[in-house]
């Protein structure tokens, strides 16, 4: 079956697929559970946050059309104007109003004390008092930073004497969302599962045919299997390509995969408001052959060998950056090589080394404390239990097929660290997948 031909055979079930209405039950499952995990994240989570920031009030703003990145965290809800989420620090409890925002949604969770009007806002922070006011801006987390300029001059004037009691709410946003309760987990390590099944059977014969599919046929089945299964995703478009001895030699594209090719794929689903980041690999058999060849499947086992590391050394710790340096420490003397993204050496008898451990959640790269060297900012934050982590990592090692050159093998699954360590919240990717 060619390929033109398969894609218009989906593209037939998935209309069928749409015609058939969704239960209202499946849509009313998953907004329940996100009221769940509200309501936990307000009553265990949201207290000590603000306590560890030293603030006496959040206050998230919102437009029409200008949605902050936490709208979905807070319940969604209606704008139709200005609109205020306003918390309010009581020791062991916060207070929380809503003003200007109706719906549904965010009204039937009953996670809200109070639901009044946009214009009660200088009224209602006055009779509280707070001396420090936090709000969404931030230098460093795009997902902290949801207040718009126009937006903070509308909040100041509206505040009066209280808007020049506005601060930065950048690492509270951090501790709020990466600090994880039991359903939270529970719901990522289901967003987990659902992708790892989605990529291993993206990498199988189910859906390539060697000579036929194309590296962006395989991602647009991927991308159908979320839309039929209402799955999000912080990716555009999955990350499907192919390694040769040169690098990365196509992306997504036309390029028909072929006998002897490595496959590479990273991507993620949304689920529930949680985004997971992974990657698989495999291997389409040439003609004779009934496994990868040699130095492919050595290569492989090389990153095994530093993922185990990883997952072995990883703990909580007063800062980020004081675990991963703890993990290169312990890498290093196995006797691997650090050293800077993408620039491998030539010595073949070492296997070169990079590693990229981010936090996860609610993005694909999420907010809070980070191991990865692209988030120097969240390096200083304390990496406490209940952090969602990517365990990535990129090893090096030469490939005598290659004429020694290296195969660059990216491992990458999601975890959640604890107090034993790092542990794995659905099967990781353990094997190269075969493609026959």
């Amino acid at each position: 079956m060619n390929a033109l031909l398969r894609r218009s055979i989906l593209a037939i079930a998935l209309v069928l697929f749409s015609a058939v209405p969704m239960s209202a039950q499946e849509a009313r499952a998953r907004w329940e559970r996100m009221c769940q995990i509200r309501a936990e994240k307000f009553d265990l989570v949201l207290p000590k946050a603000m306590q560890d920031n030293d603030l006496d009030m959040w206050i998230v703003v919102m437009r029409e059309g200008l949605l902050d990145p936490l709208w979905e965290a807070l319940g969604r809800g209606y704008v139709g104007d200005w609109g205020y989420w306003v918390f309010t620090n009581q020791g062991d409890r916060v207070e929380r109003a809503v003003l200007g925002v109706g719906g549904y949604r965010l009204e039937q969770c009953h996670v809200y004390d109070y639901f009044g009007a946009a214009d009660e806002l200088a009224a209602y922070v006055a009779e509280r008092d707070p001396d420090r006011i936090g709000v969404n801006i931030a230098e460093s987390i795009g997902g902290a930073d949801g207040l718009s300029f126009t937006s903070y001059q509308h909040l100041q004037r509206e505040l009066d004497a209280y808007g020049d009691r506005l601060v930065s709410a950048e690492r509270f946003v951090s501790d709020f969302r990466a600090t994880r309760t039991a359903v939270e987990i529970a719901a990522f390590a289901e967003a987990g599962e659902i992708s790892r099944e989605i990529a291993e059977r993206a990498f199988s014969n189910e859906v390539i045919t060697p000579g036929v599919t194309t590296l962006e046929d395989v991602a647009w089945w991927m991308s159908d299997q979320q839309l039929a299964r209402g799955l999000e995703s912080s990716f555009d478009m999955p990350s499907v390509y192919i390694t040769g001895p040169e690098g990365i030699v196509a992306t997504s594209s036309d390029r028909i995969i072929q006998r002897g090719d490595l496959l590479m794929l990273d991507w993620g689903v949304g689920f529930l408001d949680f985004y997971t980041d992974m990657k698989r690999i495999a291997y389409v058999l040439r003609d004779g052959e009934t496994e990868p060849p040699a130095g492919v499947r050595l290569a492989f086992e090389r990153g095994r060998q530093v993922r185990d590391i990883m997952k072995a050394t990883i703990k909580p710790a007063p800062t980020a950056r004081d675990a991963v340096e703890r993990t290169w420490d312990a890498i290093e003397a196995a006797g691997f090589n650090r050293i800077e993204f993408n620039q491998p050496t030539d010595d073949p008898e070492v296997t070169d080394v990079v590693l990229g451990p981010h936090s996860v959640g609610n993005w694909g790269h999420g907010i809070g404390p980070s191991l990865a060297f692209f988030n120097p900012t969240r390096m200083t934050y304390e990496l406490r239990p209940s952090t969602l982590i990517s365990i990535e990592l990129f090893a090096y090692t030469a490939n005598p097929e290659w004429g020694n050159a290296k195969i660059r093998i990216p491992l990458e699954d999601d975890a959640v660290v604890t107090e034993r360590g790092v542990e794995w919240l659905y099967p990781v990717n353990d094997r190269i997948l075969v493609i026959k």
